[in-house]
Order: structure tokens, then sequence, then C-alpha cells
């Protein structure tokens, strides 16, 4: 029996590191493309771009050109409208040329002339013909599409002379580097990559819990476990240890779902415009914590190594001592290591808990909902947070666990460790 148990152990072990090496390779996979999908999604490339809104209102103003046709009531409106304002414009053009030219000789010969010649008279005769033609220029397809482009152009100025420029570069690289098509065919395709990417791994996640329910299984039921099956746990321990400490922990995602507004009677809709996005493993807290300036930010980040990394590093070698150096099973830093370090195994799981949720609330509120502070509270507006625990914390808690038991059953009395 003892044996096969050994052999099932030896089994479970390379499974658990195999499978752990495949899942940190495809969460480096994901996370590239998770990155890259995030920064195609960024608010400041939708609801916030002016080039997105140079083309919405384009469109919409497009579109309302060519709504334009008259009844012939309207007709009629207009071509009054038209014809008064003809009709006043001449004759302010017919006051201004006499008041300029009659400041000279010569000038007010010029206005004799214009007056003998009837130039106004036949001018303001001639009015219901201009009027004819604005209205037929205005009902020409061809001068519509003029007027689009005239608008556009117009946009364009206003928008470069108001706001400034949105820096394309990173979204250009992103683009040309998947070769998908547009910024929108690269978002979906991303997804689909993403999706296959996580059906891939979630293989490999399921064959290592299930191997550890079952090392947790043995473990407990085993009434007398020999001194290098207790090794194997011990390796067991740390493959999942190391897998927790490189593979993400939590993913902190805010963002708009769906935005919903109307505007000049056409609707408006924004869909996932990411606020704030983090994915950071237990590692990559700790060196980022520790290259900041702030003392009290510098001390969180010495707890979070000394917690989720010395600490448990430091019991599993004093584990494989205890087992294998008999001179230093009464030393009492490694007794103490082995058997009195129990209420201690969930403080690294704790402390890096709470540190990431402070780091996700606060990032989003100082860096992000600043930026919908002046938003109108009648737009329909759908937020979603998709911040998740990721397979770094499951690992790193099934480390915490199995290794409590491991500490445990080396004190039972019936372990063989002589």
């Amino acid at each position: 029996m003892t044996s096969i148990r050994y052999i099932i152990l030896s089994i479970a072990v390379v499974l658990i590191c195999f499978c752990s090496i495949r899942i940190y390779s495809f969460e480096q996979q994901r996370r590239v493309i998770k990155d890259d999908l995030i920064e195609l999604s960024k608010i400041k490339y939708g609801l916030f771009s002016v080039d997105e809104w140079k083309i919405i209102l384009s469109d919409i103003i497009s579109r309302k050109i060519e709504e334009l046709n008259f009844s012939p009531e309207q007709i009629n409106g207009l071509r009054g409208k038209v014809e008064s304002f003809l009709a006043k414009t001449f004759t302010e053009l017919e006051a201004r040329f006499h008041k300029e030219k009659s400041q000279t000789i010569g000038g007010v010969f010029q206005s004799v002339g214009v007056d003998v010649l009837g130039v106004f008279d036949k001018m303001k005769k001639d009015i219901p013909i201009f009027t004819e033609q604005i209205l037929s220029f205005l009902s020409d397809p061809d001068n519509r599409d003029t007027l689009k482009n005239y608008i556009r152009d117009k946009l364009s100025e206003y928008s470069e002379k108001t706001f400034g420029e949105i820096d394309y570069n990173e979204q250009c690289e992103i683009i040309d580097r998947y070769s998908y098509g547009d910024r929108v065919d690269t978002i979906e395709q991303l997804k689909q990559d993403l999706d296959h990417l996580n059906k891939m791994g979630h293989w490999y996640i399921t064959i290592v819990y299930l191997l550890t329910i079952l090392t947790g299984l043995m473990l407990l039921l085993t009434t007398t476990i020999q001194k290098n099956e207790f090794v194997l746990y011990v390796v067991i321990c740390f493959s999942l240890l190391t897998a927790g400490l490189f593979i993400p922990m939590i993913e902190i995602d805010a963002r708009i779902e769906v935005m919903n507004f109307s505007l000049l009677g056409e609707q408006i809709t924004f869909r996932d415009q990411v606020l704030y996005y983090r994915s950071k493993s237990i590692l990559e807290v700790v060196r980022h914590m520790l290259e900041q300036d702030k003392w009290d930010v510098l001390f969180v980040g010495l707890l979070v190594l000394l917690f989720s990394v010395i600490f448990p590093i430091s019991k599993l070698i004093c584990t494989t001592i205890y087992l294998y150096l008999s001179k230093l099973r009464n030393n009492r830093f490694i007794k103490f290591m082995v058997f009195k370090t129990g209420k201690w195994s969930m403080a690294d799981v704790m402390v890096v808990a709470i540190f990431m949720s402070y780091i996700g609330f606060s990032g989003i509120l100082t860096e992000q909902l600043n930026q919908i502070e002046d938003m109108s509270s009648q737009l329909d507006i759908l937020t979603t947070n998709k911040s998740s625990l990721q397979t770094g914390f499951f690992l790193f808690t099934s480390f915490a666990i199995l290794s409590l038991l491991v500490a445990q059953r080396i004190q039972y009395p019936k372990t063989e460790i002589q």
C-alpha cells in the first residue's frame, strides 16, 4: 500500500509541476492579449475621443441633410423668407454703396450712374429668380454632398482648435501587430483569442485542483505516512506556492457596459468603455510597492513580502530539514516554523487580499471616477464591475491549506519520520 501511495504522489508531483508550468505559459499569453484588448477598449478611444465624436456628428448631420425633403407648404414658407432676406440684403447693400460713394466726387458720379442705369432696381426685380435658384440649390443632391463635406471639414477644423490630439501610437501598434483589421475587428478577434486561451488553460487548472484535493484526502485519510511521502507533499506545496506567486491573483475591471442617449433625435450608444483595469501577481505587487518612495507603502510591501514569500518558503524549508536532519528537530526555530505557525498560514492571503482591494478601489476613485463627475444624471448608463479572483489566488490558498495539513500530520503519532 505504501508503494502505491508513493507512486500516486510521484505522479501527482509530476502532473502538478507540468500543469503549473502550462498554466503560467497560458497566463502570460492571456495577459498580453488582455492588456492589448483593454488598451483598445479604453474610454479615451470611445466616449472621450473627439475623433469618435466627429464621426458620430458627421453621420448624424449627413442623415439630417438627406432628410431635407421640403413639402409644398414648406417650400412656399421658405420662399417667402428667402425673398424677404434678399430684399433686405439688397436694400442695405444699396444704402451702403451710396454712403461710401458720397465721400468723393468720383464716387458721387458713380452713384448717380448706378441710379440712372437702375442696377439695384433690376437686382430687386430679379429677387424671385434668385429665390428659385437658391431653393433649387438646396434640393440638388450634388449640392447636399458638397454641404456634407463642408460640415465635416468645419468639424475637423473646430475640433483641432479646441481639443488636444489623441496619441494613437499604441493603438496603431496593437492593430498592426495582429493584422485583424480595424479597431473594432481587432477587439472582436482578441475576445475570441482570449476565450480560446481560457478554455485551454481551464483543463490544466482543473487537473491541478483535482490533484490537490486528492493529495489532501490522502494526507487526511492515511494513518501512517513515511518520510519520503512527506517530501513529496512538500514538493507539491512548493509547486502550488510558486504558481500562486507568479500567476495573477486578482483582476480589477471597471467599465461602462452600455451608455445610451439621444442627440438631435438620433440614438447614440457606447459599449464596453473601460474605466480602470489592473491585474497583478503577488510578486508584481511586492516589486511595485518596494519601488515607491513613500514609507507607508514600503512598509506594506515588506509585510506582503514577509507573509507571502519569505514566511511560506521558510516554512517548507524547515519542514524538509525537520524530516531529514534529526539533529535539528529540537531546534527552537525549526520546531516553531513547522509546528507553531499554523495560525499564521492564512495571514499571507489576508494581507494580499486587503492590499489588492485597497489599490483597486483607491485607483478607481482617484484615477477614473472624476472623469464622469460632470455627466448628466439623465443619461442611460449601465456600469459593470468585472473584477474577479484569478487562478493565482486559489493556487496560493491551496498551498496555505495543504501546508497546514502537512504540518499537522507530522505531529500525528503514527507518522514515520525516522
